[in-house]
């Protein structure tokens, strides 16, 4: 039980029994109280009326000028003394109401508590002192027996209750969605609607736990579930265009299964640095800068690569990096191994010819407006590249491959928003060679792009929408001398509506014009146009 404090009260005076007979009516009213030891001793204790007045300190108001008081007045009789106590000990309690209510009778429970209240302030014990305490002896011993019993709930509930350093987020997709193929090669055709022509429900559930031990370090684990893996949005079919919504699984997990996703540790190195290692961690984990700010949760993955998926792969798995930042001035260098979990040096490990790894320099300059980055990677082959048409996946795929990715992207976007949308454009080259020489038609040299637009606020505040073109990976030259047919266009355009502050709604459109490239039967086209509405809950 706790009653109205000053907060900045001194400590009690050597007569605390003319303290509590003169602030006593003036604080809870004005009606007479019996302090003295020669009256009836206490009786029974009532456990209703400590409830009662068992509301917090900090339901109670600290006022520090009698002109807070709606029922104080200048003509009070108490208006002095009360003035008196504001000027002495600085403040006075009062009622979340902003009223005094000087009229309000103070019972033997209010007393106590405000006796118990003092007792910690007090540096002398003198017999007036004595005498409170031997008068209020009962309600004390109770008040002190229900504040030991409260520190230990409290302490049992600190005990169990979840890391207060730890904060978790969530975030829950759903998407009903389609695919509609067309062209003059039947053979695609008939094979892609065989495939994935059907229309799917599925979800996709990320659980981020991040953990900070000096305010300044994470520690991040992110479970991930789903059953995208089968759908047209999970990177099945003919197209070779992942969603962003694509879920990534142990090689030994399957749909359904909650996993780890992602376990890093990151943490500052004096003023400048920042490390981060992990024994599951992307690539794009350990970059200072991401030059876009086309929305990374959009609809297809390829398109939020910076136009340069190849340099941009998010690779997942062991690694580690360091960048340095000054500034807007940002170097970055990482490494991560798909394959570094795996003791065989002949399947994987770490810095061996089967670890699948990516080697990462990244060099970046940002204002609050724009950005600019350059980007390399060493690819090792094995190293899933998102959006690739079927015939550079071969080269990215090849165990006697590795090639060499550099991107250049950057993004401007205006002050606020309006019309205008913010811009973010890449663009990617890539150089693919052989430890043998391969058949003539390899991919030697590849290429890809993107320009993506989004606008902020769209037709009503925090709605938004977007549109982006551009270019997957495609081969631009072959060994041999061959002329490559490679091209295929991307296209895409979605509008999310923000139901609440949890809860979005996005419906869109893409389309892709060549999606097998090459592959293609000689003469004939194909082409993929598709439609989704994702529902995301944010917790």
């Amino acid at each position: 039980m706790t009653l109205p404090s000053c907060s900045r009260s001194p400590l009690l005076p050597a007569a605390p029994w003319g303290l509590l007979g003169a602030l006593a009516p003036l604080a809870f009213g004005a009606a007479p109280l019996a302090l003295g030891a020669n009256q009836a001793q206490a009786a029974e204790l009532n456990l209703s009326d400590l409830k009662r007045y068992g509301g917090p300190i900090e339901a109670r108001e600290q006022v520090t000028s009698l002109t807070q008081f709606s029922d104080v007045q200048p003509t009070s009789w108490a208006y002095q003394a009360l003035s008196n106590l504001v000027e002495r000990y600085g403040c006075v309690a009062g009622y979340p109401n902003g009223s005094f209510k000087g009229a309000q009778a103070l019972t033997r429970w209010e007393a106590a508590a405000l006796l118990h209240a003092c007792l910690d302030r007090i540096t002398e014990v003198t017999d007036e002192l004595k005498k409170l305490m031997a008068e209020f002896q009962k309600e004390l011993a109770v008040l002190r027996g229900r504040v030991d019993g409260l520190e230990a709930k409290v302490g049992e509930l600190e005990a169990t209750q979840f890391s207060t350093t730890t904060k978790l987020s969530g975030l829950a997709t759903f998407v009903v969605g389609a695919n509609a193929f067309g062209g003059s090669d039947s053979a695609a055709v008939d094979a892609a609607r065989a495939e994935v022509g059907a229309t799917t429900l599925t979800y996709d559930l990320q659980l981020s736990f991040d953990t900070s031990f000096s305010g300044k370090d994470l520690l991040r684990t992110i479970l991930r579930a789903g059953n995208f893996a089968a759908s047209a949005f999970g990177g099945a079919g003919p197209t070779g265009i992942l969603s962003s919504l694509e879920v990534a699984f142990e090689e030994d997990a399957g749909p359904d299964v909650l996993g780890i996703d992602k376990l890093y540790y990151q943490f500052p190195i004096g003023r400048s640095f920042t490390a981060t290692a992990g024994g599951r961690v992307g690539q794009e984990d350990m970059l200072a800068l991401w030059p876009s700010v086309y929305p990374s949760d959009t609809i297809l993955n390829v398109l939020t690569l910076n136009g340069a998926p190849a340099a941009y792969n998010k690779n997942l798995g062991p690694g580690a990096g360091l960048w340095w930042q000054n500034g807007g001035v940002s170097v970055s260098a990482s490494y991560v191994a798909d394959n570094g979990a795996i003791g065989d040096p002949s399947l994987g490990g770490i810095g061996s010819r089967a670890s699948a790894g990516t080697g990462t320099v990244q060099l970046g300059y940002a204002q609050p407006q724009w950005a600019l980055a350059a980007i390399y990677s060493y690819v090792q082959s094995g190293v899933e590249v998102p959006g690739t048409t079927p015939l550079t996946a071969t080269a990215f795929a090849d165990p006697a491959s590795r090639t060499l990715a550099f991107g250049l992207g950057g993004y401007w976007q205006p002050k606020q928003s309006g019309w205008f949308p913010s811009i973010s454009a890449g663009w990617g080259v890539n150089s693919t060679s052989y430890d043998t020489r391969p058949i003539d038609g390899a991919p030697s040299t590849s290429q890809s792009w993107l320009v993506g637009l989004n606008w902020s606020d769209a037709f009503a505040k925090g709605n938004a929408a977007g549109v982006a073109v551009g270019q997957p990976v495609f081969a631009t030259a072959l060994t041999g001398g061959d002329s490559p047919a490679d091209g295929n266009y991307v296209w895409e355009a979605w509008y999310k509506v923000q139901v609440s502050d949890a809860i979005s709604i996005t419906p869109a459109l893409f389309y892709l014009s060549r999606p097998l490239g090459q592959t293609t039967a000689p003469g004939a086209s194909f082409h993929q146009l598709g439609g989704l509405i994702k529902t995301s809950f944010n917790f």
